[in-house]
């Protein structure tokens, strides 16, 4: 049995769309005749996704949140006894995202086939990814599925709602820094022209702040598309440069170095790195297996060429903290801790505790750092205006003085 994905006119005549399992098109289509439906077209979920353009389709992605309340109801389930192809049918028919339905019907229809669900998830791996698949593995492997599944739903949600709480603590700073230079735009392009214009065409001196203002108020009106349109052209020369892997490396390593930029990339890539590590120990994942797939979860290049360092190391014999720290680009606490829990034989407890520490840490650090950014962009709108306002007044001044 698998899943087809159909489009079909209702009693009304409105067209309606849908998902449904059946072992042939013939099949659906008399079932979607017993629900009153005139199918217009039917076809296998697997076949369309072959038949599409990869040149004009690209495949819907399952969001994070997506993915923890998927987890979170196949754990439920599971735990209940309900056998897992119903628990995946089940946790399909709670969903309307069309293209969410689809993926648990054709990892249904995998199962069913006698694929263990974790080979049946790689069948979409942008929406499972090797570390997803990895727990699912262990937890078939051990007989603990539900257990899993459910660590797996409270990972993927601390994950997700620590990303979120960064994110809106980076919205307020960056949107009155660009509120603030949209405003001194506009005043230099459409207001400063106007109020400057008659001291343009007088025969005496200007000061020299009011010089800077007009030619700075020319500059913007005459060229200001055409510094937008480069700016467009760079973004764009970037990210074709950014391509190339070597490229990418350098420029990840120049990023390292970079004093408060340098620490938030460590503390944010250890982080992860820690936390998911943590989670494929404590789920059985062997170690070395486990130190593969965290490496995935490291943004930074630089870090994850030393974290495959860190896999050759321990292959060849070495304990893990020592890996770590002949890496040099892990946080001392990481190191400690994973030392400690080698020791004490709770290796993933620990590393819970580091990957913790460590997001307290980040948050610290953006907090102290986004403190600083609101009242700098306060000072600089409010310096720009004040020169603005002084380049303008300065000489009606002199006029002053004159009369």
């Amino acid at each position: 049995m698998g899943a087809f994905s159909y489009r079909a006119l209702d009693a009304t005549g409105k067209t309606v769309k849908g998902t449904v399992e059946g072992d042939s098109e013939r099949q659906v289509r008399v079932q979607l005749r017993s629900q009153q439906l005139r199918p217009l077209d039917v076809a296998s979920v697997t076949k369309r996704e072959k038949e599409r353009s990869p040149l004009f389709h690209r495949t819907k992605n399952i969001s994070g949140r997506d993915i923890t309340l998927i987890t979170r109801q196949l754990a439920s389930l599971v735990n209940s006894g309900l056998p897992l192809d119903e628990s995946l049918k089940a946790a399909a028919k709670q969903h309307r995202k069309t293209h969410i339905k689809e993926t648990l019907l054709h990892v249904r229809s995998k199962v069913l086939e006698g694929l263990p669900l974790a080979q049946a998830l790689g069948e979409n791996p942008k929406a499972f990814d090797d570390m997803y698949r990895a727990l699912v593995r262990a937890g078939e492997s051990a007989g603990y599925l539900g257990p899993v599944l459910e660590r797996l739903a409270d990972y993927t949600e601390s994950s997700q709602h620590t990303r979120q709480k960064l994110k809106m603590a980076m919205i307020y700073p960056f949107v009155l820094l660009g509120v603030s230079v949209t405003v001194i735009s506009l005043l230099m392009a459409f207001v400063v022209p106007k109020l400057i214009g008659i001291f343009e065409h007088s025969q005496r001196a200007l000061p020299w702040l009011t010089e800077v203002l007009i030619s700075t108020s020319h500059f913007i009106t005459e060229y200001g598309l055409l510094c937008l349109v480069g700016l467009a052209g760079l973004s764009f020369a970037w990210k074709y440069w950014m391509r190339a892997e070597e490229k990418r490396r350098q420029w990840h390593g120049l990023l390292l170095k970079m004093p408060v930029i340098g620490g938030v990339i460590i503390q944010s890539d250890s982080s992860r790195f820690a936390g998911t590590l943590s989670m494929l120990v404590g789920s059985g994942v062997p170690l070395l297996e486990a130190l593969r797939i965290a490496a995935q979860v490291l943004s930074n290049l630089v870090m994850r060429e030393a974290c495959q360092g860190v896999v050759l190391a321990v292959k060849e014999g070495s304990s893990l903290h020592r890996a770590l720290d002949q890496a040099e680009v892990f946080p001392p606490l990481l190191v400690q801790m994973a030392a400690s829990g080698e020791a004490n034989g709770e290796l993933d407890k620990q590393l819970e505790h580091a990957a913790r520490n460590q997001e307290r840490e980040l948050e610290l650090m953006l907090g102290t750092a986004l403190g600083l950014l609101e009242p700098l962009t306060i000072a600089f709108m409010g310096g720009m205006v004040t020169m603005i306002v002084m380049a303008i007044l300065l000489p009606i001044f002199d006029l002053n003085k004159l009369v």
